[in-house]
């Protein structure tokens, strides 16, 4: 069994789903609605959104004959918080480097003088 944040990132990996889940962040559409900009099947996209319904990243509901799709931005805190942690630690790089470059530029000055 995979866990949460690979099957996330797995969902993610594909351009076609991360342009699906683009479109539910502006509101809930039909699978014919996601299905239009791509020169696809409808069991294609299908297939997709199943992708992105297993990895919590959208839920269909149904209303009537219509089944909307929606985002579900809780998974993609999962993936924020995991990245949390790597941005921590490049700003720490960052900041670190920032300070040598610093000290660089004060040396060099000191030398001109």
């Amino acid at each position: 069994m995979t866990d949460q944040l690979s099957q996330t990132f797995a969902a993610l990996a594909d351009p076609t789903r991360r342009a699906i889940l683009a479109r539910l962040a502006k509101g809930e559409a039909t699978v014919n609605e996601l299905a239009q900009p791509f020169h696809m099947s409808l069991p294609a996209v299908s297939k997709h959104l199943k992708v992105l319904e297993k990895a919590k990243l959208i839920s269909r509901g149904r209303t009537a004959q219509w089944r909307p799709c929606r985002l579900e931005p809780e998974a993609l805190k999962t993936i924020d918080g995991w990245l949390g942690d790597y941005r921590s630690l490049w700003e720490h790089r960052l900041d670190r480097l920032e300070d040598y470059l610093a000290t660089l530029k004060t040396e060099e000055e000191e030398e001109q003088k």
